[in-house]
This record gives structure tokens, C-alpha cells and sequence, in this order.
């Protein structure tokens, strides 16, 4: 009988990336057959009763890949102990899906949700170095000498940030390309050079772009869409 680990039985079910399934597991949140399991080696067969948080899980056969055009104040969790708008309300379909990385509440533009937790690991993953790229309006201009400066890399939280593409746009408006992804990465770079941006908004991840998709509005990847995400995780 063919043995699985929890925490793939957990990614394959939909519930969570397999890093966010070993954290159910250690929290104490998952139950095989009853029992609360907390060992991380822990493997399952078939017909194993698996609970998360008290509801049963199967996995999952088919994948599914989303893009979203985010609104500003939805929030890129599953829950919120606020009960803020979530943005898988957006989604209205019976498979659950979960965020690749994540989007601050007040930043709008392009979201990848999945149930594929393996490829979402990979994805976030920093040794992927995947280019993230947003179009920040800040609250006044930059010198030159403080592009070079979000260029090189500045100290966001004690650490210095990898290099990244700058350009200016029309007005106080500034294309930002980088390949990390630390918390609210873009507005504190901006604010270490006394800058508050006023609208972020993300354009690409990879080779996925937002493109014309309306606000709110969602759809599923193309097979090339879907190929290229792979081979950049796959070099």
C-alpha cells in the first residue's frame, strides 16, 4: 500500500502550500484517524481519515491556476480575524484555491492563486528569483541620485535589498522591478528615501501580466501562460 507524507496529503488536498501544511501539523491542527498528529515524517494510505482544523480533506485531482486583477482592500489570506473582505470571495468557484506569496490589503493588481501548493512553493521560493513588477505612485519625485540608490539596493529592516530595475513614468509615477519578496518591500524602500507611496499596484509576476483585466475580475491561465511559470521554476 502506497505510503504518502501529511504534509503533501495536505498541499495535494488544496488546503495550503506544503511549508503552510507543516505548520498546521505542528500547531497541532491536523488529526489522522482521529489521533493529532504533530511529526512532520508522519505518512498516510489509502482510506487514512484526515481532518484539518475538524473538517475531513481529500486530495485534490485537478489543478487550477487563477490570475486576479486585486482590489485594493481585499486581503491575500484564506481567514482574518477582522473579518475583512478575503480574495478568494472573488472567486466564485467550488475548487479552493489558495495565494502565491501574497499582496498588501492596500496594493491592487496581479494575483496568481492555485491549489497546486508545489508549484506555489516553488514560485515563492527565493532561490526562484522571480521578477515581480509594480508601478508605484509616490508623493514626490525622485532625484537621480535616489533612483540610483533604489537601484543598488537600500536597507529595508536592518537588511539590504538585491538590486533592482527603476524607471520613471509620467508624472510621480515609478515602474519598480524586483525578484524578492520581503513584506511590504516596495513602499520601504520608497520610505527609506523619505518617499510615501500613495498607489502600488502590480503589473507582472514572471511571465504572467495583468494586462487588461478588469478590477475584480479573474480568469484562468492559458496552457502558454501556465508553461512559461514552469520553466522559470524548472531552470
Amino acid at each position: 500500500m502506497i505510503q504518502i507524507r501529511l504534509q503533501k496529503y495536505i498541499r495535494d488536498a488544496g488546503i495550503a502550500s506544503r511549508r503552510s501544511a507543516e505548520d498546521l501539523i505542528r500547531q497541532g491542527r491536523v488529526k489522522v484517524n482521529g489521533v493529532v498528529v504533530r511529526e512532520l515524517g508522519s505518512k498516510v494510505v489509502e482510506g487514512d481519515l484526515v481532518e484539518v482544523n475538524g473538517k475531513k480533506i481529500v486530495p485534490i485531482e485537478e489543478k487550477i491556476y487563477i490570475k486576479i486583477n486585486k482590489p485594493v482592500g481585499f486581503v491575500t489570506t484564506l481567514k482574518d480575524e477582522f473579518d475583512r473582505p478575503i480574495i478568494t470571495d472573488l472567486i466564485k468557484i467550488d475548487t479552493r484555491v489558495f495565494p502565491v506569496g501574497r499582496l498588501d490589503m492596500d496594493t491592487s493588481g496581479l494575483l496568481l492563486l492555485t491549489n497546486d501548493g508545489d508549484l506555489s512553493n516553488k514560485l515563492i521560493h527565493p532561490s526562484s528569483e522571480i521578477e515581480k513588477k509594480y508601478i508605484a505612485n509616490v508623493d514626490s519625485t525622485l532625484s537621480d541620485e535616489e533612483l540610483d540608490k533604489l537601484r543598488k539596493g537600500v536597507m529595508v529592516d536592518g537588511k539590504m535589498t538585491h538590486p533592482a530595475k527603476v524607471f520613471k513614468r509620467r508624472g510621480n509615477n515609478y515602474e519598480i522591478i524586483i525578484h524578492e519578496g520581503r513584506n511590504r518591500q516596495v513602499r520601504k524602500m520608497f520610505a527609506s528615501l523619505s518617499k510615501r507611496v500613495l498607489e502600488l499596484k502590480r503589473l507582472e509576476f514572471g511571465n504572467i501580466k495583468l494586462g487588461d483585466l478588469g478590477l475584480g475580475d479573474w480568469k484562468i491561465l492559458s496552457e502558454i501562460e501556465l508553461e512559461g511559470l514552469r520553466k522559470l521554476v524548472d531552470r
